[in-house]
């Protein structure tokens, strides 16, 4: 079952989709996410039957683990938010680029939030590699005050997905951004990760500002898709030229990327990412791909 706002008449539908008119990607974990444009009809006043959905333009999707499927997570939206804190739960700049390439067709922002928590010497660097790579990057603290103000002026106008670790103060910053009570958690001292507070995603619209918030994890697998396709999430990557088309610059003859990590063109860090990332989807193969016996 979901909810369904309607463009036609301003109501809230529970809905669910018509039968077998719909159907299921085998690829998907399912067939709709929050933020998808449906096409249905109501049998009742609050009821309504789903037959089709949109293509979307944009999309937040990871690999289900559990289910050995994509999942798409969010829809449609013009950026995604990643969300990360300084140091309870830490820092981890790999968690933000597979974020990063788990996105597709939708503008980056990262934000740092509990920016009035001691922040470790080497994030200034790490953000300042993602703003020179054409990230936006703000800093903020729903204590404090900082940068919210600069985030509402730039979420207004646009569909935004939230996306981040548990006990980063996702949902806390949301609750401040739009003056809501969305329910929030304290973070898991034990293993210093935080607890799940949003167990599904939320469309979340007021005061002109829409924001998709989706449930907190503690950890993103990139979703099976073509592997040149992650390399359009790596700018430093994107346009280099080897000297054979195709190149997904891993070392291949004639491929000039390792020439530009060893004199520091290209960040040794995030080219190790990106690596690690490709040889996490080898490694998968979906159960639609697999030989069935």
């Amino acid at each position: 079952m979901y909810q369904a706002y309607s463009l036609d008449d301003g109501r809230l539908y529970t809905a669910r989709i018509k039968g077998k008119v719909m159907k299921k990607d085998e690829a998907e974990y399912s067939p709709v996410a929050v933020g998808d444009i449906a096409i249905g009809e109501p049998y009742s006043e609050t009821e309504a039957l789903i037959s089709q959905i949109e293509d979307r333009k944009s999309y937040f999707r990871r690999w289900n683990t559990k289910r050995d499927l994509n999942q798409t997570i969010a829809a449609n939206q013009d950026m995604t938010a990643i969300v990360a804190s300084p140091s309870s739960p830490p820092f981890r700049p790999r968690f933000i680029d597979r974020a990063i390439a788990s996105s597709y067709n939708a503008s980056i922002l990262l934000i740092l939030n509990k920016a009035d928590d001691e922040i470790p010497s080497y994030i200034p660097d790490c953000l300042a590699l993602y703003s020179s790579l054409g990230f936006s990057v703000i800093m903020t603290s729903s204590r404090t005050g900082e940068g919210i103000d600069e985030l509402r002026d730039i979420l207004k106008g646009r569909i935004t997905a939230f996306v981040g670790q548990s006990g980063v103060g996702k949902s806390t910053l949301i609750n401040t951004i739009l003056g809501t009570d969305l329910r929030t958690g304290e973070v898991s001292y034990k293993y210093n990760r935080g607890r799940h507070t949003t167990n599904h995603a939320l469309f979340i619209e007021k005061d002109g500002l829409c924001i998709i918030d989706t449930p907190g994890v503690r950890e993103i697998e990139v979703p099976f898709e073509s592997l040149p396709l992650v390399k359009e999430s790596f700018p430093e990557l994107r346009d280099v030229e080897c000297q054979y088309s195709g190149c997904l610059h891993r070392g291949e003859d004639g491929c000039s990327v390792p020439s530009l990590v060893e004199s520091g063109r290209v960040n040794e860090e995030r080219y190790d990412s990106y690596l690690r990332i490709l040889s996490s989807l080898e490694e998968r193969k979906p159960f639609f791909m697999r030989n069935k016996k």
